[in-house]
């Protein structure tokens, strides 16, 4: 059952007729399971460094706020020289580019989730911190890019999650205002992010981090399931 924060401490059970009109949602965790083909990509870069690999488990932590500060947090600390993370950068989106759809799978409810937030005519937006174009052919193969006014990946021209300015410049092409804006993500960078714009902050606790984590940083809902996203909102 999905269900609502009511402190920090403290659960009660879902309460519908939370009002938003519009939905953002974060890609990695949050629509598709990407963990394992960015975790193989990273530890191939690091093997051509003789450095070591991570655990799956560990890239959960590595992952959400851009590719170019994963590379950073994966190389051992003395081996971050800045000509040594520019070269595995380029490395990186080089593999991970070649690699996108070895093991990343939409995650189950999604396609019925967006099916039926488009037949209620919700608008719909995808906002990630992974590189632009990795992000927009993961949509096209995996999701159905025409059920969003906007697939928003990393791009030089805009900073990175946390900041909201990205996630401002969706509601404003949903013609929402934020506080109408619901941001569905599964880390703390997304909840961030939705409280900086002033948006409804919902976590998936389906993704790469613990529902603590969401909830310490300002998720107002955490949901177990993406169709509990339609309950929270009483469609």
């Amino acid at each position: 059952m999905a269900r609502v924060i009511a402190t920090p401490v403290g659960r009660r059970d879902i309460q519908r007729g939370m009002e938003f009109d519009g939905v953002i949602f974060d890609l990695d965790g949050t629509l598709v399971d990407t963990l394992e083909d960015i975790a193989d990509a990273m530890d191939r870069v690091l093997a051509r460094e003789g450095a070591p690999g991570h655990p799956y488990a560990r890239y959960r932590y590595l992952i959400g706020r851009g590719i170019r500060n994963l590379v950073v947090e994966a190389l051992p600390a003395e081996l971050r020289s800045a000509e040594r993370v520019d070269r595995c950068y380029a490395r990186m989106l080089e593999d991970y580019g070649a690699h996108l759809l070895v093991k990343t799978h939409v995650y189950e409810g999604v396609p019925e989730l967006l099916l039926a937030l488009r037949a209620g005519g919700v608008p719909l937006a995808i906002h990630s911190n992974k590189a632009d174009q990795p992000t927009r052919a993961i949509v096209a193969a995996l999701l159905d890019p025409d059920a969003f006014v906007l697939v928003a990946g990393a791009r030089p021209d805009a900073p990175l999650k946390p900041d909201p300015t990205v996630a401002l410049r969706i509601a404003a092409r949903f013609g929402l205002p934020p506080a109408r804006v619901a941001y569905v993500g599964d880390s703390s960078v997304d909840m961030q992010t939705a409280t900086a714009a002033g948006m409804i902050a919902v976590g998936a606790a389906w993704g790469f981090r613990t529902r603590e984590e969401l909830v310490e940083n300002g998720a107002r809902a955490v949901i177990d399931a993406p169709a509990d996203l339609l309950a929270l909102r009483g469609s």
